[in-house]
C-alpha cells in the first residue's frame, strides 16, 4: 500500500499565509503529494478553515508543523514558557480544524539555541520539559491528536539530539498525545546507525520527515533509503512522510536551517525529484 507523501511549504517560502498557500497546494497536487505540512509560524498568518477548504478540495491531507523561534520554548531558561504553550494550543487548535492528526516540531526550546549542561543540569531540564509539556500532551490527547516532538542535531539543540535521548526525556509522557517526530536529516548526522534507531523508536515514531542528507531533494544522496524504510515498515510505521526542505531565499528560514546556497536548480525540481524518487523505492 502506497505511503502518505507530504510536501512542507517551507520547501518554497516562509512564512506560509493564505495568499501563498492556494497556489503552493494546487503545485503540491500537480506534483503527486498527497499532503500538505503546513507551518503555523504565528497564529493568523493563515486560516485553518479557510485551508481545509482548500485541501477539500483537491484531496489533500494535512499536518501542522510548528516552528519555536526566539523566545518558545518549554524551558523558562531559553523562553516564555505560558506563552510557548499558548502557541503550542494555537497549533492543537488549527489541526483540529484541519483535521490532522499530527502536530509536529521541536517543541522545547528555540531552533539554534545551545548550551553546555553538566548530568544535574540536563536532570533538571528533563523534568522541567516533562512538567511543561504535560498540559499541551493532556489537550492533544482530548482531542485525538499528537504532539511528534523532534530530536534536531547538536548544532540546532542541546537538549534532544538522539532517538535514546528523546525517549529517555519523553518516557512519562508517550503514548497518547505525544509521541516522536523523526527527521532523517537529524538521523543523519547524529545516529550511528539511522534504521536502528528508527527500530528503536518503534511504536513512539508519530511522524517522519525526510529530504537528502544535505538538505536536498531524497535520492541522490547517500542514505540508506531502503534501510530507512525497511526499519519503518518493521516497527509498523504507515504515517505520513513528509519532505522538509528550506530554499536559501527567505533570510529567517536560510539562518536557521543553515541554507547558504541552492540544493536544487530550483526547488519545484527539489519537490519533484524527491517524490520521484520515494514513489520509485516503493512508496
Amino acid at each position: 500500500m502506497p505511503r502518505t507523501i507530504a510536501v512542507n511549504t517551507w520547501v518554497w517560502t516562509s512564512p506560509l499565509t493564505d495568499a501563498t498557500l492556494e497556489p503552493l497546494a494546487r503545485k503540491a497536487a500537480a506534483l503527486g503529494y498527497d499532503a500538505l505540512e503546513l507551518p503555523l509560524e504565528s497564529p493568523g498568518d493563515w486560516d485553518p478553515g479557510r485551508a481545509r477548504e482548500l485541501l477539500d478540495e483537491l484531496g489533500l491531507g494535512a499536518v501542522v508543523v510548528g516552528a519555536m523561534g526566539p523566545g518558545r520554548s518549554l524551558l523558562a531558561r531559553a523562553g516564555d514558557v505560558p506563552a510557548t504553550q499558548e502557541y503550542l494550543r494555537a497549533c492543537l487548535d488549527a489541526a483540529v480544524t484541519l483535521r490532522a492528526p499530527v502536530v509536529a516540531g521541536p517543541f522545547y526550546t528555540p531552533t539554534g539555541v545551545t548550551w553546555r549542561m553538566d548530568a544535574d543540569e540536563r536532570t533538571a531540564a528533563v523534568s522541567e520539559l516533562r512538567e511543561n509539556l504535560a498540559p499541551l500532551a493532556d489537550t492533544a490527547a482530548e482531542t485525538g491528536l499528537i504532539l511528534a516532538v523532534e530530536p534536531l542535531n547538536r548544532y540546532e539543540t542541546s537538549l534532544l539530539n538522539t532517538v535514546e535521548q528523546s525517549l529517555d526525556a519523553l518516557d512519562p509522557l508517550l503514548g497518547a498525545g505525544v509521541g516522536l517526530a523523526l527527521d532523517t536529516y537529524h538521523l543523519n548526522i547524529e545516529e550511528k546507525r539511522p534504521a536502528e534507531a528508527v527500530r528503536a523508536a518503534g511504536a513512539a515514531i508519530a511522524h517522519v520527515q525526510v529530504c537528502g542528507s544535505d538538505r536536498g531533494a531524497v535520492g541522490d544522496d547517500h542514505t540508506d533509503w531502503p534501510a530507512l524504510l525497511q526499519a519503518l515498515d518493521d516497527v509498523g510505521y504507515r504515517g505520513v512522510l513528509g519532505l522538509e526542505s528550506f530554499t536559501g531565499e527567505n533570510a529567517t528560514i536560510a539562518v536557521a536551517a543553515s541554507v547558504w546556497r541552492p540544493l536544487a536548480a530550483s526547488q519545484d525540481e527539489l519537490a519533484a525529484r524527491s517524490i520521484a524518487a520515494l514513489r520509485a523505492l516503493g512508496t
